[in-house]
């Protein structure tokens, strides 16, 4: 199976299945020098797991540090981190061993690979974002080194329905403090990569950025971001302590930088970050996993009936809220590291 590492400059490869002993990452390319603990990285899997009701897995999901740290600093060597799987029921899945969930990947999964993990999902399952939440919890430490911080909140999530049932629901994600000029222009796009990011998510069927749709529905003067000149003394307190850098990012004029009236773009134009706050929501699908009936079609060909039972969770949208955060700190994180060889000016800087 290809496909299981993220990032080019930072990377996270994720791996283990959903009933399986363990789940982790390993993140390679994280400088050295990063003050990093276990403490770090467990706040973010204990908001994972909630207290809203909609998780049913009781693992608290305690991270180890196995590689890559010694006394609390980054080695600059490879970062391998385990979670273990100590609430697994792998039985409540016996009857679906040959039967397709609908809304699930066993059927594609079959098709593809001859053979699937009828555990949970495996890999499909939602519990491979544990692994990808401790990775982001590292960049996140690194960004928030640089006054860059990411948050969420729940936009849409609809009432918890009947016994049996799930719903959906959307969440939005701000970066502030991020500078100016972060992403490539053509391929590797700033939000388009954002976006591959919160799309691997299982559950995510959309994404929006800025205005998202509505833009289709707007005209260019009222879509357009207008850009004007700003004091340095206007600037919220915690950006006052990083003026010089703000200007450098921005662009200088005086006292004043660069900013916009607007926001519509959500902090993002032809691919590269504007310096203003990054606004993204994505969309979660309802949990596929429901007690009520449901048709399907089993590995032999018969039509059948399934009523699915175990433990699932009713909405996906917190849990995804913390996944999409993680995810949106490795892409930016990535693109930062991109950037550093973005202008000779910056290589001599470095190296002078």
């Amino acid at each position: 199976m290809a496909g299981n590492t993220f990032g080019k400059n930072f990377t996270v490869t994720t791996w283990g299945e959903s009933h399986g002993p363990a789940i982790g990452a390993v993140i390679d390319g994280c400088p050295a020098g990063l003050s990093l603990s276990e403490e770090d990285i467990q706040p973010m899997l204990d908001r994972r797991h909630g207290t809203d009701g909609t998780n049913s897995r009781q693992e608290k999901d305690n991270v180890k540090i196995l590689s890559g740290v010694l006394e609390g600093k980054t080695l600059g060597t490879p970062i391998s981190l385990l979670i273990g799987n100590t609430d697994a029921h792998s039985s409540d899945y016996d009857d679906l061993k040959e039967v397709y969930r609908p809304g699930h990947a066993d059927y594609t999964y079959d098709v593809k690979y001859g053979i699937r993990d009828w555990r949970g999902g495996g890999r499909s399952s939602g519990r491979e974002t544990a692994s990808r939440i401790a990775a982001g919890a590292v960049a996140i430490k690194i960004l928030n080194e640089l006054g860059i911080t990411i948050s969420s909140q729940t936009t849409r999530n609809n009432e918890l329905p009947a016994s049996g049932d799930s719903v959906g629901g959307s969440v939005e994600i701000s970066v502030k403090g991020m500078p100016a000029g972060i992403g490539e222009p053509v391929f590797e796009k700033l939000d388009a990569e954002l976006s591959k990011g919160i799309m691997s998510i299982g559950a995510v069927k959309a994404v929006e950025i800025g205005c998202g749709a509505k833009v289709a529905s707007m005209t260019g003067s009222t879509c357009n971001d207008g850009f004007i000149l700003a004091s340095t003394e206007s600037l919220p307190e915690e950006d006052s302590l990083r003026k010089e850098e703000i200007l450098t990012n921005a662009g200088k004029a005086g006292s004043h930088y660069i900013t916009k009236k607007t926001n519509h773009a959500g902090g993002i134009l032809g691919g590269i970050s504007d310096g203003d706050e990054i606004i993204l929501r994505a969309f979660f699908k309802p949990t596929p996993s429901i007690s009520s009936k449901q048709q399907t079609v089993d590995a032999f060909g018969h039509e059948t009936e399934i009523e699915i039972s175990g433990r699932h969770d009713s909405c996906i949208a917190q849990k995804g809220a913390v996944a999409a955060e993680a995810m949106t700190a490795l892409t930016i994180v990535d693109l930062l590291f991109e950037n550093m060889h973005s202008k000779m000016s910056a290589v001599s800087d470095f190296y002078k």
